[in-house]
């Protein structure tokens, strides 16, 4: 039975179910295809190879490593580590990257997020169709053709330069005593936590008290879903924050590249909120560096909340709007050459770590942040909650062109500015103030509603107007 890669080579990663669609077999032909179209022509010796803690991913990252072995290049096994793990180690020895993981999918599921040297990203327009295409061919016929001279294998361990590596870009040393409780889900902050946030060998003790959950590495996730943007699955964490009567709670997805933060109260952080935090940090780092505000850039995609360019005008820096999707993301942050970009989805990126993302990172910044203040998390981040948001609605549409116009036509009428960047945003800029943002899934027959507003009642108007123009029940 022929296997169709396009089934699951996605537009920024494989993702996909084993062994049914990813196998060694198929994964070793990506390997070969990844080092035919990234590594060789970029004349990079050697592909570095982490994975997680899925029981199917040391099996398949040894699969990819004799894929590019296949094709002259050698193979870098970092072994466990998280994703932003694997992008660390990707920018600091200049290679291509491969990660195992399939994030916050369930356990029959795997994958692997690919990136060039330096952490740069592969995604459908970037390599990874290119990739696909030379691997189904491969596979079609049932032949990889293999260099005469293979490449060589080695193994490195990374955590704990990775660990250093953050801890120089953030200080917490001098931060007031926090106890925080970490949820990891039974994924990669697991491994990572203690190595960046505990006292990891040759690094100093913090002034934090970390109190775990579920730490311990178990790719069938026992006890909840690693995906924290679910609220159902930061229910335990919100329990224990009351519980130890902690200061804060943070908790990672599987593959600990995002962070999702609840406060004092165990009540949940947006992540709008920690983006125009942070990008108030990372500005006054650069002008405590002796750069002109006005010369800073920071990027945020079209459904985060409005506090974050506000923010960041305040501070006299400037801010970007974008597409979402990280590949939309990191290219606009190096075009703009950004100290920092955020995603109303819990993905940070920094300039300082290779325009990459990473969740470890934010959650230093919120400590931080937290350690230089005197009080809690919740008064810290209230000037930063401005607006009434309604989350992110998904209506099941026949006819996504009719039904994203009728919700124009309406906007219009109500004095909104339109435009397309990522599907159909509407900005109301009189008061009361709203805008709205229209998404089509790429994959489903879907539209994606975000609706913010100055106020809840304006919020709820404004969500119900177009959920019942998109839905058929209005004119």
């Amino acid at each position: 039975m022929r296997t169709d890669l396009s089934a699951f080579v996605k537009a920024y990663d494989v993702r996909g179910t084993v062994p049914d669609q990813i196998d060694a077999r198929v994964v070793r032909a990506l390997g070969a295809a990844f080092a035919d179209v990234v590594a060789r022509p970029e004349g990079a010796p050697a592909v570095v190879i982490g994975h997680d803690m899925r029981p199917s991913s040391p099996e398949l990252a040894t699969a990819l490593a004799e894929g590019v072995r296949d094709r002259g290049v050698d193979a870098v096994l970092i072994g466990l580590c998280s994703t932003d793990g694997l992008y660390h180690a990707s920018g600091v020895l200049g290679l291509p990257g491969a990660m195992f993981t399939a994030s916050h999918n369930p356990a029959q599921y795997n994958g692997i997020k690919f990136c060039r040297a330096g952490a740069a990203p592969v995604g459908q327009d970037t390599g990874l169709s290119a990739v696909r295409d030379l691997a189904q061919q491969w596979l079609d016929a049932d032949e990889v053709p293999v260099e005469e001279r293979r490449g060589e294998v080695s193994e490195r361990d990374t955590l704990a330069d990775y660990g250093a590596f953050l801890r120089g870009l953030v200080d917490l040393s001098g931060s007031r005593p926090l106890k925080v409780v970490v949820d990891a889900g039974n994924g990669m902050g697991g491994h990572t936590v203690p190595a960046v946030l505990g006292e990891a060998a040759g690094l100093p003790a913090l002034p934090l008290e970390v109190v775990p959950l579920y730490f311990e590495l178990d790719g069938t996730f026992p006890n909840h879903e690693a995906n924290p943007l679910d609220p159902k699955n930061i229910v335990d964490l919100q329990a224990a924050v009351r519980e130890h009567d902690a200061d804060l709670g943070l908790a990672f997805d599987g593959d600990a590249d995002r962070c999702f933060v609840v406060h004092e109260r165990g009540e949940a952080v947006g992540a709008s909120a920690i983006t125009a935090l942070i990008a108030q940090r990372e500005i006054a780092k650069e002008v405590a560096r002796g750069v002109d505000p006005a010369a800073v850039t920071t990027v945020h995609n079209v459904i985060t909340s409005s506090v974050v360019p506000e923010v960041v005008a305040e501070q006299g820096a400037r801010a970007v709007r974008t597409r979402v999707g990280h590949s939309f993301v990191k290219a606009v942050m190096a075009e703009h050459e950004a100290v920092f970009g955020g995603e109303h989805s819990a993905h940070y990126y920094f300039r300082d770590f290779f325009f990459a993302d990473t969740g470890m990172l934010a959650a230093m910044h919120v400590l931080a942040a937290l350690g230089e203040s005197s009080g809690p998390l919740s008064a810290l981040m209230a000037p930063y909650e401005r607006y009434a948001a309604s989350g992110e609605i998904n209506s099941t549409v026949e006819d996504v062109p009719g039904a994203t116009a009728r919700a124009a036509a309406w906007a219009r009428e109500q004095g909104a500015q339109i435009d397309e960047m990522d599907g159909l945003t509407a900005l109301h800029e009189e008061a009361p103030r709203w805008w709205f943002n229209l998404r089509p899934s790429n994959t489903e027959p879907l539209l994606r509603l975000n609706v913010e507003a100055a106020d809840e009642a304006t919020m709820e108007r404004v969500r119900d107007a177009v959920l019942a123009l998109v839905r058929g029940s209005a004119a």
